[in-house]
């Protein structure tokens, strides 16, 4: 099991260190797993502002602390934590939270409330802009973004223990609607802590590094949030069609 601290920061780390969320110089991988660098980690995740409101609502929905385990990988992955989520809760702390920095975007923010989950699945296709930029003549860059950004998952080739080749689908977009395209092979980094990963093994990837290996029930999770909501980001949008997963 993988300390809830320890967890966050195998999935935060890879945005981070590319300086697109949270603090500079977070020490993220400095390791902040026990005692006192515990402590110290909440005071950091404070400051991504991405995931810490997602982090608190399901610890509060669910009586456990914001950085325990189950409360991480329910955020990053997905679990069984986020079927007690309160839809009126859920709502109005998206409101309090995201309706100001969404401007003219919050009414998909807010047609995707009742369908979703607090995930990050949610935030990458629901609440962050990219999937509106699709259409604006912006689709390369935007499509890039979204991709990277999700929580992918992939089958290792091979790895030696710092550079991983893997397989995975990427994202798709036809001008219409986003889904899976045919699986491409790609060279991505270790996030500390993960060593050495067996061929076969499948895995999450955030942005060019590998998180953790995913064992059925992760695969799962992580399948059922990425689908759910990116039929979500495609219905708001004016499209029914569901994304077809590669």
């Amino acid at each position: 099991m993988i300390p809830g601290p320890e967890l966050f920061g195998r999935y935060a780390f890879p945005p981070n260190v590319l300086g697109y969320c949270g603090p500079a110089d977070s020490g993220l991988t400095e390791g902040l797993s026990v005692g006192d660098a515990a402590a110290e980690l909440h005071h950091v995740v404070r400051q991504f502002d991405g995931a810490w409101p997602y982090l608190e609502l399901i610890g509060g929905l669910t009586g456990r602390d914001p950085m325990d385990r189950q409360v991480v990988e329910a955020y990053w992955v997905g679990n069984e934590l986020l079927e007690h989520t309160d839809t009126l809760t859920w709502g109005n702390s998206l409101d309090g939270r995201f309706r100001a920095r969404a401007g003219g975007r919050w009414d998909h923010v807010e047609s995707g409330i009742i369908d979703g989950v607090p995930n990050h699945a949610f935030h990458v296709f629901c609440v962050y802009p990219w999937v509106g930029l699709l259409r604006s003549g912006h689709a390369g860059h935007a499509l890039t973004i979204i991709d990277r950004c999700r929580i992918r998952w992939g089958v290792v080739e091979s790895s030696t223990g710092h550079e991983v080749i893997v397989r995975y689908a990427p994202l798709t977009w036809d001008g219409e609607i986003l889904a899976f395209g045919d699986p491409v092979v790609e060279t991505v980094s270790s996030s500390f802590g993960t060593g050495l990963l067996r061929v076969g093994a499948v895995v999450s990837l955030h942005w060019d590094y590998v998180c953790e290996e995913l064992d059925r029930r992760k695969l799962g999770y992580l399948r059922a949030m990425t689908m759910r909501h990116l039929a979500i980001a495609n219905r708001s949008h004016g499209n029914l069609a569901p994304a077809i997963e590669g």
